[in-house]
């Protein structure tokens, strides 16, 4: 029974990532940017356009994509931004994104979802 439980939160896992990674691509295509730029540290910028170092991340991980993005900036000298995967029910995640956004300048665009 672990091992099916265990089996199946890997294989969501893997779906989710896949998901972040299409919606990525999508995303960096639409604005010219460019994907999965290596840091000198071996970090990863999701998308580098001319003026943005972009992380995306999933409503849920509104917090760590936070963190990327100011690192990612820094590194880069670009402003931090983030474009969070929201669903329906992601309301509060985003509202405390705001909150700490305002405050540090992060720019925020959302990709809306169904599920």
């Amino acid at each position: 029974m672990i091992l099916r439980v265990a089996l199946l939160l890997l294989v969501l896992a893997s779906r989710a990532d896949a998901l972040e990674k299409m919606y990525q691509k999508e995303w960096c295509d639409a604005v010219g940017g460019q994907m999965e730029v290596v840091l000198d540290d071996g970090a990863r910028v999701d998308c580098l356009t001319r003026h943005y170092a972009v992380e995306f991340d999933y409503a849920h991980k509104w917090a760590e994509g936070i963190g990327q993005a100011l690192y990612y900036g820094i590194k880069t000298g670009r402003k931090p931004a983030v474009v969070l995967i929201v669903g329906p029910n992601d309301n509060a995640y985003i509202k405390r994104f705001k909150a700490v956004a305002k405050k540090y300048k992060i720019m925020l665009w959302k990709v809306e979802v169904d599920e």
